[in-house]
């Protein structure tokens, strides 16, 4: 039944859960460090490119940790209503991840003393670009084929057709006062 996508989403998810939290907790200390002027710290150092690497890393692994909440939602439900909001919580998160991305790569090729945390940060976000954008297609792969997860082309789940209806009425048409045409 669509579990392929769903037992490959899930340890995929708890692992971007995991790093975004790791993310968020090296650039709010490295921004702070910055703010205080204490960038003579051995483990901190930067570059002009710092700042905004550290804002959007910290952007990415707030938007991104709020993505992952609503596709543990998914995971656990793995139906259409619900992935509406992992899909486009996942857009963007993978989105602000890519912006950061871009800023790591332009920090690293202005290079300079990095300290280990920083240098860290670098790599994490280069890593969750890609496995964001995995975990994104893997929760999208029922558009392809339903035997990889919910999909967009489930036409009576909607409406209701397929589960019988209220007796008295017409196929899909609600009796007055009943609140759905599953048979009651």
């Amino acid at each position: 039944m669509a579990t392929v996508g769903r037992n490959i989403a899930a340890p995929l998810l708890f692992l971007n859960l995991i790093m975004y939290l790791i993310v968020l907790g090296f650039a709010s200390w490295c921004l702070n460090r910055y703010i205080n002027g204490q960038t003579n710290h051995p483990s901190f150092g930067g570059n002009g490119a710092t700042s905004f690497f550290l804002t959007f890393s910290m952007l990415a692994a707030v938007i991104g940790i709020a993505s992952k909440l609503a596709g543990a939602n998914h995971i656990r439900f793995w139906r259409n209503d619900s992935l509406a909001a992992a899909g486009s919580s996942s857009i963007v998160a993978w989105a602000v991840t890519a912006l950061a991305m871009g800023l790591a790569c332009k920090q690293i090729n202005i290079g300079g003393w990095r300290g280990w945390r920083l240098r860290i940060i670098e790599a994490f976000i280069i890593i969750l670009t890609f496995t964001q954008l995995l975990y994104l297609l893997l929760i999208h792969a029922g558009a392809f084929s339903s035997k990889y997860g919910p999909g967009y082309r489930d036409r009576d789940y909607a409406t209701g057709q397929g589960h019988g209806h209220v007796p008295g009425t017409h196929a899909g048409e609600h009796k007055a006062g009943v609140g759905t045409t599953m048979a009651v």
